[in-house]
């Protein structure tokens, strides 16, 4: 974590209030529509095939007029890219394959030009197996004072041949891996939550608390308006590292799980307690946003403690089934936990570890425990695109905030057929072929044109992971020429949504209608029906100022969603 020149910090758009003293009820981040860029993907401004931010830079205008709060950038920091960018070899610059700090600093400013908040993403549970903290360790033997900064523990049996304990990892097989002394001895064993090269950090070390404190200054000094935790509950761990009860099902399946001991350990709080009062003393209401998949809506809302982060990803909505039933209940759940405590909810249809809402709503089972969930199944594209339509439409008239994926506006659908020899993704290679893993959700976006690369790069040039030709109809180029595209659609809900009287206030009022219908009002001005039924729902009389589907005689067809007028 080397230190960098510092640099002036870009003005922000204008929030109001003093450092630490805005009032929550006006704090941008409670309703901000934000925008994932997943930068390897989005665009590439240099011709190497792969994104960057000079492409980020050149599309900024793209994300305002799409209308947009802001943009959560995925990690662009150094990186061997054993996972995507999420293995960090220096928390402090910028990826050569993306730019420098400088290409930082102009989107920072330039994004603040156009009205945008930035939103970075964090990845403190690990570093990259590169990192030169976890090198010294290496380097160092068993007595190296860099190994308590890192788990790094003895093994069980007699030569210490058995991991340390039975954890596992998210990307399969065991959470521990057996280093080589110098020496060329069989050495300790190191923690990895995630790939191997991915090793934990023990935040209980003072090292590594002070050096992330001063992480989190860099970037806010650099203008930077918040940060995404990546893997929120799995920073702190059980003393003693005891044994977890899986219940016999060897999945990271963290919904699941209560009294963990390396998921949701309550001294996490401790962590957040601390960051919380360094982004308090930046004015411009500076955020977190937790990535928190925990058991229970009670147990997510600790995270959003009035001295802890500002907001949280509401998986259990982003995972559940196309069921009316289903979707009222979480929402009742967030708001009924939430609400009380004045937290907004931030909801998410998908993002980079997640299969696209087109090809998960096209499926016979809707719901998405894991990215690998409905492997093999052809599904219906075209019954997922009017679902997929009509479940964004639902997710922008709800309280609070929201995400959008980049391409999720496009209505792009997994590309699930991607040759195995360009697969990247740690969970492909771990279960030796037997999990597809997150590529095909990673695929660069069309941005033009009639074949590959469609703008995503220059003609000829062949970007890191290859798009489907049939892709020459959902660019952005042919989607803005079609007023009826999934890119109009979400123009035309966010401009309502940003226009519309009383949708920054909390709270919903649910209609009576029949089952599968849900049918809400918004604000002073909004009603919202999404037909999750067998048949058309007759609508009222009321003007209807936007639909997903068109109406059938005045009804909602099936598998859409509309926004009315009332008041």
């Amino acid at each position: 974590m080397s230190a960098k020149s510092s640099a002036p910090q870009s003005q922000a758009p204008e929030a109001g209030g003093a450092a630490g003293g805005t009032s929550p009820a006006d704090a941008w981040w409670r309703s901000a529509v934000m925008y994932q860029v997943y930068p390897r993907s989005f665009a590439d401004g240099n011709g190497d095939g792969e994104g960057d931010l000079l492409g980020l830079r050149e599309r900024l205008p793209y994300l305002a007029d799409l209308g947009v709060d802001g943009l959560w950038i995925s990690p662009w920091f150094p990186s061997p890219m054993a996972d995507g960018g999420y293995d960090v070899s220096d928390f402090r610059d910028i990826h050569p394959m993306f730019g420098t700090l400088a290409d930082a600093d102009a989107v920072l400013r330039e994004s603040h030009d156009l009205g945008l908040r930035v939103i970075i993403d964090l990845v403190p549970n690990h570093t990259s197996d590169q990192h030169p903290w976890f090198l010294a360790a290496l380097a160092g033997g068993p007595q190296a004072p860099e190994r308590a900064r890192y788990f790094f523990r003895d093994g069980r049996g007699d030569s210490g041949e058995l991991p340390p304990n039975n954890w596992i990892s998210a990307f399969g097989g065991p959470a521990w891996t057996r280093v080589t002394e110098p020496d060329g001895s069989p050495g300790q064993w190191y923690l990895h939550l995630f790939a191997p090269e991915q090793p934990d950090l023990d935040w209980t070390n003072h090292e590594v608390l002070e050096d992330f404190d001063e992480v989190l200054r860099f970037w806010f000094d650099r203008g930077v308006d918040g940060l995404r935790i990546d893997a929120a509950p799995a920073m702190s761990k059980k003393a003693g590292l005891p044994d977890a009860d899986y219940g016999g099902v060897l999945q990271f399946r963290t919904v699941d799980w209560d009294d963990n001991p390396h998921w949701d350990v309550e001294t996490v709080h401790d962590i957040f307690r601390r960051w919380r009062a360094i982004a308090d003393t930046y004015d411009g209401d500076r955020v977190f946003v937790a990535e928190a998949v925990v058991s229970t809506a009670e147990r997510l809302s600790n995270y959003l403690r009035p001295d802890e982060m500002h907001t949280a990803f509401n998986f259990p909505y982003l995972k559940g089934p196309w069921e009316a039933g289903a979707l009222r209940e979480v929402i009742d759940a967030t708001l009924d936990s939430f609400t009380p405590r004045g937290i907004p909810s931030t909801w998410v249809l998908t993002s980079h570890d997640e299969t696209r809402p087109v090809t998960r709503y096209g499926r016979k089972t809707t719901s998405s425990y894991f990215i690998t969930d409905g492997e093999g199944e052809v599904p219906d594209l075209a019954l997922g695109t009017r679902r997929a339509r009509a479940a964004a439409m639902l997710m922008l008239a709800l309280p609070g905030g929201a995400y959008i994926y980049q391409g999720e506006e496009l209505g792009l659908p997994n590309v699930d057929d991607l040759p195995d020899e360009v697969l990247q993704d740690p969970m492909f290679l771990r279960s030796g072929g037997q999990m597809r893993g997150r590529d095909g959700c990673r695929v660069p976006l069309p941005w033009s044109g009639q074949e590959p690369p469609f703008g995503f790069s220059p003609q000829g040039v062949r970007p890191w992971l290859p798009q489907p030709a049939g892709w020459r109809e959902l660019t952005v180029e042919a989607e803005s020429a079609d007023p009826a595209s999934m890119l109009q659609l979400h123009r035309a809900a966010l401009r309502l949504r940003r226009e519309l009287p009383g949708l920054h206030e909390t709270g919903l009022t649910w209609r009576d209608s029949p089952e599968g219908v849900l049918d809400l009002e918004r604000g002073t001005a909004l009603r919202c029906v999404v037909n999750l039924s067998r048949s058309p729902y007759a609508l009222g009389s009321e003007a209807v100022l936007l639909s997903s589907s068109p109406l059938e005689d005045g009804a909602l067809p099936v598998d859409a969603a509309a926004w009315l007028h009332v008041g």
